[in-house]
């Protein structure tokens, strides 16, 4: 009986990223592929399809020519705007402009509607992390009534960040709204890596929502949230001298960020449906491995 690869070790094994392979599947380019869940698996003795092969090394495809283009642009320090001002007048210099972070009622304009909605989730997330809560989730509901909707990455981030904003609100019934909108555009073609990278400022959310409905895919977004935070888990706090979170389990970091914005003991229970006991018993853990000693001080050491 032939054996199955999984999305990851097809990636591997054919040198493409795993988004590629989703595409394949989902554009029937994989004969025997099939679904398991929320997953593809891929027969051992498949090919690559044709036409797969990376570019080679200083060829850029004519299909990705204006994609980023400042980014891709060799210049001097010091002379990154004369860079932008040499391209020629297009839709390449407009994109170049708004690379260069402009004002946003400056550059927003310029960009096409799926690049514009993941500009506004940038904003967004910039007001959340100010602390303008309100500000955050007005300009996610906004922009998804506006027709972000119809872009499934920039709307998929959009979500996520109202779910940030919406629990740091402890709005936790519009923040579980946001999470389940951007789980339902992320399963049909597995894109689940902002959920990983999203994770620490989600508030719980992916253990009290995704972990009871969808544990497999929970465990491999977890997979996705230690790959992605290998490092900002190490950031350094020249105040206590320790490592933030590098030893905290997912679970222990998500209930000390819970503690550290002040949720209490009952509401961190009844957010996760767990018991008093089992919150308190999380957070003892995550302030014994941080070396801290009170709520106040894990705020200090985790909001810092």
């Amino acid at each position: 009986m032939e054996g199955y690869l999984s999305i990851g070790e097809a990636a591997e094994r054919w040198g493409v990223s795993e988004g590629r392979i989703c595409q394949y599947c989902l554009r029937g380019r994989i004969p025997g592929a099939k679904r398991l869940g929320g997953a593809w698996v891929i027969p051992e003795s498949a090919d690559r399809p044709s036409g797969s092969q990376p570019a080679k090394p200083g060829k850029t495809p004519e299909l990705f020519s204006h994609l980023m283009p400042l980014m891709n642009t060799p210049f001097s320090p010091g002379q990154c705007r004369q860079a932008i001002a040499d391209m020629k007048a297009g839709p390449k210099r407009d994109i170049a402009l708004a690379e260069e972070m402009p004002p946003a009622e400056d550059f927003l304009p310029l960009l096409p509607p799926g690049l514009r909605a993941f500009a506004l989730y940038v904003q967004a997330h910039y007001l959340y992390l100010k602390g303008e809560y309100g500000r955050s989730v007005g300009v996610v509901e906004a922009t998804l009534t506006m027709g972000a909707q119809a872009y499934p990455i920039s709307a998929i981030y959009l979500h996520l960040v109202g779910v940030m904003s919406y629990m740091s609100l402890k709005q936790t019934d519009r923040a579980r709204e946001h999470l389940l909108a951007a789980w339902e555009l992320a399963r049909p073609d597995d894109l689940i890596e902002g959920f990983g990278e999203h994770h620490g400022l989600l508030g719980a959310m992916l253990e009290a929502t995704i972990k009871p409905e969808w544990p497999e895919d929970f465990r491999r977004i977890i997979d996705i949230t230690y790959r992605f935070s290998s490092g900002w888990r190490r950031v350094h706090n020249p105040v206590t001298g320790h490592d933030v979170a590098d030893d905290l389990t997912t679970t222990e970091f998500a209930i000390a960020m819970l503690a550290a914005r002040c949720w209490t003991t009952q509401e961190i229970g009844e957010h996760l449906n767990v018991s008093a006991n089992t919150v308190k018993a999380h957070i003892s853990q995550a302030m014994k491995k941080l070396n801290v000693k009170n709520r106040k001080d894990l705020k200090k050491h985790l909001l810092r």
